[in-house]
């Protein structure tokens, strides 16, 4: 077992910053460049934003635009964690990215073997999205049992943040927070100092993709307001029909 005192945290936060973080924001500014009105409105549900009784064209394209950040930014940031979690536990007890399927990390500690599903929060998942990790920890765990060098596999659903007062699921843990930080480190504190290196560079990075967003913001409203807003207010109808008018005649 590694000593958690001889860890780099000065290497962790340089690490932190120049990799995870300048990561995140180049996927963002990759998404928010790419993206086009067209795509949006064909994608989102606009009886939705109907209900939410939205009046002007651009409060309207705000939230397609902001809902479609936030889904593609939490995918994102999650794989971050993951890499987090490996580039950690790889210092500390020599953990690695798994080949195995929908298994994230595996290292041993404490003479156990482990085998890790990294997800971001603990509601993550359906029953049947828990069923199929479950399946995939039982798989993991035969084809490691052939090998005569590990013993004592343990499987661990790890969550980067939130909490779960009963992590013993029976057939796996379920470590979340705090308990799942320490878990890959041995750092009881560990959660509480990987916060500040995610926002040393947040600000300088996050003014140019403000920039960016005024920009596709202001140009997609322009774009909805000439072609769905005839009459200085959001005709539904038009914008239900290309949302979703059918060629009857194909049928």
């Amino acid at each position: 077992m590694a000593n958690i005192a001889n860890f780099d945290y000065l290497g962790l936060d340089k690490y932190i910053q120049e990799e995870l973080v300048a990561d995140f924001y180049g996927k963002r500014l990759e998404k928010l460049d790419g993206v086009r009105l067209n795509t949006l409105l064909k994608r989102k549900n606009p009886y939705l934003y109907r209900a939410k009784n939205l009046q002007t064209g651009e409060h309207f394209v705000r939230q397609i635009l902001d809902a479609f950040l936030s889904s593609s930014e939490e995918t994102q940031f999650g794989d971050l964690m993951e890499k987090l979690s490996i580039h950690i536990c790889g210092e500390v007890f020599g953990g690695r990215k798994s080949a195995a399927s929908s298994i994230d990390l595996e290292f041993t500690r404490d003479e156990k073997y482990y085998i890790v599903s990294v997800k971001s929060s603990p509601n993550w998942g359906n029953s049947s999205q828990i069923s199929k990790m479950k399946a995939n920890f039982t798989t993991a765990k035969r084809i490691l049992g052939t090998n005569s060098s590990i013993r004592n596999v343990i499987a661990v659903n790890g969550c980067c943040f939130g909490k779960d007062d009963v992590p013993d699921k029976g057939d796996y843990l379920k470590l979340c927070g705090q308990r799942y930080w320490t878990f890959i480190s041995g750092d009881e504190d560990l959660y509480l100092k990987i916060i500040k290196p995610l926002g040393d560079q947040a600000k300088e990075k996050d003014a140019g993709f403000q920039t960016l967003y005024v920009k596709r913001l202001n140009e997609m409203t322009a774009d909805f307001l000439s072609r769905f807003c005839p009459d200085g207010l959001i005709d539904w109808e038009i914008l239900v029909k290309y949302n979703s008018e059918a060629n009857i005649k194909r049928f």
